[in-house]
């Protein structure tokens, strides 16, 4: 049995992995990674730069400028806008300027003037219409700039104006020691489904339609006759779930260095100097693994990564299971794809309850889901790195999920043997739920 087992696993396993598709898929996952995280570098060398600042000339006529200058760079950095600016002031006409303006100069010329009625009004001219950030910043400013030039009028000091129109303070006090920041957790929440869901859910998307894909092939030939007449139903079923597990661990092992690789080439370039820019994406990068390392989550990772690979290894094969019976029930793809749907949804309650993890802080529906064999996977790692379960709770999580896999396989079995050798629909059901209630 465990010759034929072996040999079965690694005939499955040859099909899938030494095939030119599986190499090309890799090397285009593999190039699209690493231009994903080093996009910035890409730009830069064909031309973009991440450091160039968007050139703002001023046409004073009210004598405003400085204010104008002043915050806009305020309120620029308060909202953490990436794009800077170079703002200048210039005393050359407006029709001049008009004439200069191109496709290759990424300029904007504003005009501050006098007005009776409103103090100040402006003019924003462009080549191209701006986006809607910048032209927000700027309008922002001029009302600022306007209500200076009122508060000014009105008779107020220096001081008083400046006291006016600073931007307010804003100290966060929060009186439960306990208690962490919202939107670090939202930051940190992302991070974790960019990191563990997004892929899992790739790589169990992929798990069931491979097996699904392999039974009803070996079903529409009529190879599965051959193949069952000289190894057992249970042998055969644990070669699909074998090889098929241990297919998306090995891709998803590639996923993980493919990724280190990306991340490895960008240090390198910021290293050598050969692309020393501050890009939005590495400064994201860093921030984030900052803020991951700042609140502990890190710790929590090394803490619970052992009991997270089992859990991830546990659902790919619960899954293999599922999958593998789904299949063997069904006569073609288009039936098989029709029963996978459900598994489909499942996999999308369990995607879109991580997302809403750190907004429902404790709930106890987030908590009792975690303990959902085919949703925890995607909630227990997640709620734990934010602080909401403990170890145990994550431990608790996996046995329960391996628990399933047990009793899954078992009744499983049983409906596999009915169904592999099944080629008609006709009272599928009916011989199916007998199957199950069959002791052997």
């Amino acid at each position: 049995m465990k010759t034929k087992l072996k040999f079965l696993i690694k005939q499955s396993l040859n099909k899938k992995i030494k095939t030119k598709w599986f190499k090309i898929a890799n090397i285009i996952i593999a190039l699209f990674l690493i231009g994903l995280v080093n996009i910035d570098r890409i730009i830069t060398f064909f031309g973009g730069d991440f450091e160039e600042k968007r050139e703002v000339l001023v046409i004073d006529e009210t004598g405003t400028y400085p204010i104008f200058e002043n915050l806009l760079n305020q309120i620029s950095e308060s909202i953490g806008e990436s794009k800077s600016f170079e703002i200048k002031k210039t005393e050359e006409p407006v029709d001049n300027l008009k004439k200069e303006l191109n496709e290759e100069t990424d300029r904007i010329i504003i005009s501050l003037k006098n007005d009776q009625e409103n103090y100040v009004k402006g003019e924003i001219i462009s080549y191209d219409p701006i986006d809607t950030i910048t032209y927000q910043l700027i309008s922002q400013t001029l009302n600022q700039v306007k209500s200076s030039v009122v508060l000014e009028m009105s008779g107020l000091t220096e001081n008083e104006i400046k006291s006016l129109t600073s931007p307010v303070e804003i100290d966060k006090i929060i009186t439960n020691e306990n208690a962490e920041d919202s939107e670090y957790k939202d930051m940190i929440s992302s991070g974790l489904i960019l990191i563990f869901i997004v892929p899992f859910f790739f790589l169990i998307t992929m798990l069931t339609q491979m097996i699904g894909a392999e039974i009803n092939d070996e079903k529409s030939t009529r190879g599965m006759e051959i193949i069952i007449s000289n190894v057992s139903p249970k042998v055969h079923f644990l070669s699909k779930i074998t090889s098929s597990t241990l297919f998306v661990i090995i891709q998803g092992s590639l996923l993980l260095v493919y990724s280190l690789i990306a991340y490895l080439i960008r240090m390198l370039l910021s290293a050598t100097g050969i692309f020393a820019v501050s890009g939005s994406v590495g400064t994201e990068i860093s921030d984030l693994l900052k803020l991951v390392q700042e609140s502990g989550a890190l710790d929590l990772l090394f803490q619970g990564l052992p009991i997270m690979i089992i859990l991830f290894i546990t659902s790919f094969l619960l899954y293999s299971i599922l999958a593998g019976v789904l299949a063997s029930m069904t006569t073609s793809i288009e039936d098989y794809q029709q029963l996978q749907t459900p598994l489909m949804i499942i996999l999308l309650v369990g995607y879109y309850i991580a997302i809403m993890a750190s907004q429902f802080d404790g709930a106890l529906f987030i908590k009792i889901i975690s303990y959902v064999p085919l949703l925890s996977f995607l909630v227990a790692p997640v709620i734990f790195m934010l602080g909401q379960t403990t170890l145990i709770e994550l431990g608790l999580s996996t046995i329960i999920c391996i628990a399933f896999c047990v009793v899954f396989f078992k009744y499983g079995l049983r409906i596999y043997k009915v169904g592999i050798l099944n080629y008609s629909s006709s009272k599928l059901w009916k011989k199916i739920f007998k199957s199950i209630n069959q002791k052997n």
